[in-house]
């Protein structure tokens, strides 16, 4: 079937009161903000429809390179992440056909979420363990726009994590043919073997969910991506030290109360 999309895939603001002690301290962070503002991405004008990589799928990403800025969404300071923004393509770019395509495959409608990844490897061999997970945000609703998602629950964050975006189906998020030297982002995969013999290689397409869904969740970043970038960022608010892991002590005590009921 011919379809105008092609994934490229493995297979403001919230009430914080009673959440936020110490909040006229508090101050707003962008996490992700770099000269180029988001935008719904669009396939190039020189790119033929079946060759539009938008479209992310069933991967967990971030962006290891904006603007030239390295790893541009990793936490510079405690506090709490309430809200995230995405630039989501336009129906004019995904079609009503291509939509019913990609839901069918890529197991339902448009959806994304925001995670915070914890580094566990090295700057050569990047892995991560997740920290925090946001809801699931049904995108449908927002095509063809740049949209801001409140979190019901605000992640809590800690200098050296970083922020990804999750998408459990599939999401038209990407922006492509971008200057290799200033944009790149990872995925939540590795390099599979060729099966000719030649050098191992991030073009696959395994039948298998790579997002990182779970909260404890490990996984490496072996394949990387130049010249694209994911459109997100998110907004930060700080909090005073200490708190972030008061909040991380309570939310895991409740999970383990609610498994044994």
């Amino acid at each position: 079937m011919k379809r105008a999309v092609r994934a490229l895939a493995a297979t403001s603001t919230v009430a914080l009161a009673g959440l936020l002690p110490g909040a006229a301290s508090a101050a707003d962070i962008q996490i992700g903000v770099t000269k180029s503002p988001l935008v719904a991405p669009t396939c190039p004008p020189n790119i033929s429809a079946t060759n539009c990589t938008i479209v992310l799928a069933q991967v967990t990403g971030y962006e290891t390179r904006r603007d030239g800025i390295v790893n541009p969404t990793v936490i510079k300071r405690s506090g709490v992440i309430s809200s995230f923004k995405l630039g989501i393509a336009g129906t004019n770019t995904v079609t009503p056909k291509d939509i019913t395509y990609l839901s069918k495959r890529y197991g339902g409608p448009a959806e994304a979420q925001l995670t915070v990844l914890r580094p566990t490897g090295t700057a050569a061999s990047p892995s991560f363990r997740v920290a925090a997970e946001s809801q699931v945000f049904k995108l449908r609703t927002e095509f063809g726009s740049v949209a801001e998602f409140p979190l019901i629950s605000p992640l809590p964050v800690v200098p050296g994590e970083l922020l990804a975006l999750t998408i459990p189906t599939w999401a038209p998020v990407l922006s492509f043919q971008l200057d290799t030297t200033q944009f790149a982002y990872a995925q939540s995969r590795v390099a599979v073997p060729s099966s000719t013999g030649g050098a191992p290689s991030c073009d696959n397409t395994l039948p298998v969910n790579l997002a990182q869904i779970i909260v404890g969740e490990f996984s490496s970043y072996g394949c990387s991506y130049p010249g694209t970038r994911i459109e997100y960022s998110a907004l930060e608010i700080t909090t005073p030290a200490g708190f972030t892991n008061s909040v991380r002590r309570r939310r895991a005590h409740h999970r383990v109360a609610r498994a044994h009921r």
